[in-house]
C-alpha cells in the first residue's frame, strides 16, 4: 500500500497533466493509501508500545522507543496528508458545483436571449398591428366624413319614380331611347341640358346599387343644370373612393364609370367617355358574367356614343349582342327587348338598311301590342317610326293606313270614340 501510494503522490508531483476525473480519481486513491498507511503505523505503534510495557523502565531508551517516535512522526504526516487530501476533495467538489451552476446560468442566459428575442419580434409585430390600426382607424374616419357628406345631402334623393320616358312611356329612365326620331332630336337640340346622364337610374334592368344612388341622383341635378365643374369632381372623387375600398374590377366601379362617362357624353367628350365605357364593360363582364343585364346596358350605352358621332357601323354589333343579351334573361317579347330593337332599327335607319329596320320595328311593334295592350303610347310611337320607314322606302299605301291608325286612336283617346263611317281619321 505504501508503494502504490508512493507512486500515486510522484506522479502528481512530477506535474503530469490530468483531466478533473483523473485527478478526483487520483486524489482519491491517495487517501485511501495514507488511511491504509495510518493504519499500519497505528498497528505498529500499538506492537512497540505493548513490547515496551514489559520491559523495566532503565531500557526506556531502546530502539523500540526511537521507532515510536518515529511512528509518530509519520502518523503526523498521514495526518496532515488526509487533511490536504480531504481539503482537496472539498475543493473539487465546490468547483464541481460551481460549473453546474455555471452551466445552469449559461442555460439561463440562452433562454432569455431567445425570450428576449421573441419578446422583440413580438413587440415589432405589436408595433405593425397597431400601425395597420390606425391606418384603418384613418381609413373609417375618411369613409365616416364622406359617409356624413352623403346624409347631408340625402334631401337631393328623389323619392318619386323618375317620370315617364320620351320613348316608352315606361316609368322607368332607361338608357335604350338615345336614338330619338326627328321630332325628338329638335326638342333634344332645343332643350341641351335635358343630360343622358339622368337616364342612367335603370340602365336595361340593372338598378343602381343603394350606396351609389344618393351620389347619383346628385350628379344628375348638377348634369342636367350644366354644372358639369361640379358633377365631373364628385364623380371621380367617387370614383377614386370606391377604387380604394372595393378595388377596381370591382361591380360598382363600373357602374361609377357608366356615370361618368354619360356626364362626359353630354359634354361633347366621347373619347375620354367611350374609354370609360369600354373599361366599365371589361369589368361587368369579368365580375357579373357575359349575359348581365349590366352588360347589354354598358353595350348599349357604347352603341349611342358610336351612333351620336356617326359611327353606325362600329354601334350596330354592339347594339345587337345587347339585344342577344336581353332576349336570353328577359325572353324574346319582353318590353325591354322591344326597346332594344328600336334602337337598333334606328342605327340600321342610318345606314340605310331599310329593310332590317321594318323587320326591327315589326318585331318591336308586335311585342308591345301583345304585352302592354294596343293603346299603350310606345305602340303609337313605333307604329310612326314603321310609318316613317315606308315613307323612306316609298311604300305609301302602307304608311298612309299606319298614319291612320295612330290618328284614330289619338282621336278616340282625346275626344272619345268615332262612328260610322268616320271611323278612320283622314
Amino acid at each position: 500500500v505504501y508503494q502504490e501510494w508512493s507512486t500515486t503522490v510522484g506522479s502528481i508531483g512530477r506535474g503530469t497533466m490530468l483531466s478533473g476525473e483523473e485527478i478526483l480519481c487520483s486524489t482519491q486513491q491517495v487517501i485511501a493509501g495514507l488511511e491504509a498507511l495510518r493504519g499500519e503505523n497505528h498497528t505498529l505503534l500499538d506492537d512497540l508500545q505493548k513490547a515496551l510495557e514489559g520491559r523495566p523502565v532503565a531500557d526506556s531508551g531502546s530502539v523500540e522507543q526511537e521507532k515510536s517516535g518515529i511512528i509518530r512522526q509519520s502518523l503526523e504526516r498521514i495526518e496532515l496528508g488526509l487533511g490536504e487530501a480531504q481539503v482537496m476533495m472539498a475543493l473539487s467538489a465546490h468547483l464541481g458545483s460551481l460549473e453546474a451552476e455555471k452551466q445552469k446560468l449559461r442555460t439561463q442566459v440562452r433562454r432569455l436571449c431567445q425570450e428576449n428575442q421573441w419578446l422583440r419580434d413580438e413587440l415589432a409585430g405589436a408595433q405593425q398591428r397597431l400601425q395597420d390600426r390606425e391606418q384603418e382607424v384613418v381609413t373609417l374616419e375618411e369613409q365616416n366624413r364622406h359617409l356624413q357628406f352623403m346624409s347631408s345631402i340625402r334631401k337631393y334623393d328623389q323619392e318619386e319614380p323618375p317620370p315617364e320616358d320620351k320613348e316608352t312611356g315606361s316609368t322607368k329612365e332607361s338608357l335604350d331611347d338615345l336614338f330619338p326620331t326627328d321630332e325628338e332630336e329638335q326638342s333634344q337640340i332645343s332643350q341641351p341640358h335635358g343630360s343622358s346622364a339622368a337616364a342612367a337610374a335603370q340602365q336595361g334592368g340593372y338598378e343602381i346599387p343603394a350606396r351609389l344612388r344618393t351620389l347619383h341622383n346628385l350628379v344628375i341635378q348638377y348634369a342636367s343644370q350644366g354644372r358639369y365643374e361640379v358633377a365631373v369632381p364628385l364623380c371621380k372623387q367617387a370614383l377614386e373612393d370606391l377604387e380604394k375600398s372595393s378595388g377596381h374590377s370591382h361591380p360598382d366601379v363600373a357602374t361609377m364609370l357608366n356615370i361618368l362617362a354619360l356626364v362626359y357624353r353630354d359634354q361633347n367628350k366621347y373619347k375620354e367617355a367611350a374609354n370609360l365605357l369600354n373599361d366599365a364593360l371589361a369589368i361587368r363582364e369579368k365580375t357579373l358574367g357575359i349575359d348581365h343585364p349590366a352588360v347589354a346596358a354598358t353595350l348599349n350605352n357604347l352603341a349611342v356614343l358610336y351612333g351620336k358621332r356617326g359611327k353606325y357601323k362600329e354601334a350596330e354589333p354592339l347594339c345587337k349582342r345587347a339585344l342577344e343579351i336581353r332576349e336570353k334573361v328577359l325572353g324574346t317579347d319582353h318590353p325591354d327587348v322591344a326597346k332594344q330593337l328600336n334602337n337598333l332599327a334606328l342605327l340600321c335607319q342610318n345606314q340605310g338598311k331599310y329593310q332590317e329596320v321594318e323587320q326591327y320595328y315589326e318585331r318591336a311593334l308586335h311585342i308591345y301590342q301583345s304585352r302592354l295592350g294596343p293603346n299603350d303610347a310606345n305602340v303609337a310611337k313605333t307604329k310612326n317610326n314603321l310609318a316613317s320607314c315606308y315613307l323612306k322606302q316609298g311604300k305609301y299605301r302602307q304608311a298612309e293606313a299606319l298614319y291612320k291608325e295612330i290618328l284614330t286612336l289619338a282621336h278616340e283617346k282625346e275626344f272619345g270614340s268615332v262612328a260610322g263611317e268616320s271611323k278612320v281619321i283622314i
